[in-house]
Order: C-alpha cells, then structure tokens, then sequence
C-alpha cells in the first residue's frame, strides 16, 4: 500500500476531494508524522487535563487528599480514555477528509465538555462531564462503522469496536442514576468493560496502527502535559510573588521545579517510544504499553498540583495541610512517573542494570525526600542524578 497524501485531491485537478474511502493505512509508510488535526485535538485535550490538576491542587490544600486523588483518577479516566481512543483510531484509519474532521470537531467538543464538567465531577456531580464524554464516544462509534463499511477485511473488528463503545455509553448514562453510594463500583466496573472493549475487539482482527506514529502521539501529548505542569507552577509562583518575603524563597522553588520538570522530560524521551513497539506487536505488549501510560500522563499532570500545593505551603497560604503532606503531593506523583517510564520505556531486566535499578531505587528516594527540609530541591538533585547515569550508562546501547 502507498502511502496517503495528507490533503487528498482529484489527480491532475488540484481541487480537493470531500471524500475518501475509509481503508486501513500502511503500518510501515514512511514519514507518517501527527496531522495538525491531531496537534489541535491534543491541545483541546489538555485543558481538560490543566481542569483536573487544578481541582486535584484545591482539594489537597484544603486537606481533602482522598478524595482528590480518588476523584482526579475517576476524572482524568474519561479525559485520558477518550484521547487514547482517537489517537489509535487515526493511526489506522485517518483520511482527513471533510467527513473525518467534522466527527472529530464533535469528539472536540465533547471533551471541551468533558472540561466544563471537571470542577462538578469533583464535588460528585457527573452529568456534564458524562454527556461530553458520551458525546465524543458515540462520535467514535460513527468512526468505527464507517471503517466497517469502507474497509471488509477490517469489518469484524470494527463492529466489535462500534457495538462495545456504544454499550458502555449505555452503562454511563445509566451511572447517574445510580445510589451515590454504588457509583465508585460501578465506576470501577464500567471502566474495565471500557478497557476490555479493545482488547476483544482486536483479539479478532489486528488494527493497522503505526508504531512511530503512535509513538510520536503519546510523546506529543507528554510533553503538552508537561508544558501544563510547568504552567500552573509558573502561575502560583507569580501568585506567590505578590506578598512581600517570600521572593528569595521562591526563586529557589522555581529552580528546583524546572529542573525536575526538565528532568522527566529526559528520562522519558531518552529512549525512543516505539522502540518496544517494534519489537513485539503483540496484544499483550500493545496493550499494556498503551493503557500504562495512564500513570505516566496522571502523574505528570498531579506533578503540577503538588508544585502549586508546594508553592503555598512556601508562601504561609496553606493552612490545612502539614509540611510532609504538602511535600507528598509532589514527590510521589514524581515516584510515579519514574516507575511508569521504568516499566514501560526501560524494563526491570534491561541489561544495563545500573540504569534498570536507578529508577526504582530514586522513586523511593525521591518519596523519601519528603521528610527532609527541602523535598522539591532534593527530589530535583536525584531526578538529575538519574539523568546523569542514564548518559554515562547508556553510552554504547541499543537505542531501538
């Protein structure tokens, strides 16, 4: 199979063609990058993403720690699930022809919607957020049944996408009708039965995804949630810098925060994404690589909160939390994100073991560093020291 033009057109006309045929693209065409559809997609996303981190930094300043975090993993569940799903489905069946954008001009919107609805979500009301996530999951559906149409060989497969997607749309609609007392198990249960939808769905028939692509989409969206956490640090200090006594202190923060933020973004593109992609296409090696980065984009994004939560504990404006809790909000999102790239990027048997063992050994560390004077400084020093063995010791290995 050729590879698709990105902006299809009639041959020798140069007027463009509304319309396409939805066929499985090539798995191994050349210079297949991300479409600036995607980039926009990705960057409607994230506010989403910059919503959830935002109720997660209040209620943990206000001393509300369980039930922050048990609503920030609920929330950035349907935020992370909903962006998963687009991102495989173009990987393998983008046309980017009128039709396509406009269903996912629809996903767009509900996920901006899925964003309006964060704030409610976090206080137990889910019915914004359940109609736009709704609202972009039935736009899949229409996806799917169109590659259904377009594409026989991929037939099976896609109506089992369309028919799971739609029945869990059942089951969440369904959810806010439920005893309040039953919905953190249904929750639970609908979830799986979202993540399981994939899984059965491809044990019939393979989806033709590529392994670069998917890898530079998972990478593009990192560095977006990144770019969130430094923003929200970055506004709190600002925040922070408007009482008198506290700027000495606050540079110091701020330093120490770029450069634990600069450090994640190193160790988790210091070895190439789709290395472990292209080695095994299996269902089990696709999946698990997916569905883990849940806690690598969850942890970047909670990274931020803590900072923020980090920040008004420096500046005397957190009354309800102690110094240690404060300190945790950081460093263990930090423990978890090292973990997560360590399971997924680099792997428990790699055969540097000086690297292998570094990033378990400094996520412990790094939560540690809570109960020291100067967590952020200290959990900063040992992300850049595992920067630094991953340089010396990477030197001469196989990057993929």
């Amino acid at each position: 199979m050729t590879e698709q033009p990105p902006y299809p057109s009639r041959p020798g006309s140069g007027i463009r063609v509304w319309y396409r045929s939805m066929r499985s693209r090539d798995s191994s065409e050349h210079h297949r990058v991300a479409t600036p559809l995607e980039l926009l997609f990705d960057l409607c996303f994230v506010v989403a993403v910059g919503q959830a981190a935002a109720q997660l930094h209040h209620a943990l300043a206000e001393g509300h720690i369980g039930h922050g975090v048990f609503s920030f993993a609920l929330v950035f569940f349907g935020i992370w699930w909903g962006w998963l799903n687009f991102s495989w489905f173009a990987s393998a069946f983008d046309t980017d022809d009128v039709p396509y954008r406009l269903v996912t001009l629809v996903q767009i919107a509900g996920g901006l919607t899925v964003a309006a609805g964060v704030e409610r979500a976090f206080d137990g009301d889910f019915r914004v957020m359940v109609a736009g996530y709704v609202l972009m999951r039935l736009a899949m559906v229409v996806q799917w049944l169109r590659a259904s149409r377009s594409d026989p060989g991929c037939r099976p497969s896609a109506l089992r996408y369309a028919a799971g997607i739609a029945g869990c749309q059942v089951l969440w609609v369904g959810y806010l009708w439920l005893p309040h007392g039953l919905q953190p198990v249904a929750f639970f249960v609908f979830a799986v039965l979202e993540l399981a939808v994939p899984i059965w769905a491809e044990s019939r028939r393979g989806t033709t995804w590529h392994p670069h692509h998917i890898a530079e989409r998972y990478g593009l969206f990192t560095l977006i949630v990144l770019g969130e956490v430094i923003l929200g640090a970055t506004n709190a200090i600002k925040e922070g810098t408007a009482e008198p006594g506290h700027i000495g202190a606050l540079i110091s923060l701020a330093a120490a925060a770029l450069v634990l933020v600069f450090s994640m973004w190193w160790l988790y593109f210091d070895r190439p994404g789709h290395a472990r992609l292209v080695r095994n296409r299996g269902l089990l090696t696709t999946m698990s690589w997916g569905y883990g980065h849940y806690f690598i984009f969850a942890s970047a994004a909670a990274v931020g909160a803590g900072l923020e939560v980090a920040v008004a504990y420096d500046t005397h404006t957190l009354h309800d939390v102690g110094g240690i809790a404060a300190a945790l909000a950081t460093t263990v999102p930090v423990a978890v994100f090292l973990l997560s790239v360590w399971l997924l990027h680099i792997g428990p048997t790699n055969e540097c073991r000086p690297i292998a063992v570094g990033f378990p050994v400094t996520a412990v560390l790094v939560v540690a560093a809570s109960f020291t004077p100067a967590p952020i400084h200290v959990a900063a020093v040992l992300a850049a020291a595992l920067v630094a063995v991953t340089v010396v010791f990477a030197h001469g290995q196989p990057q993929g």
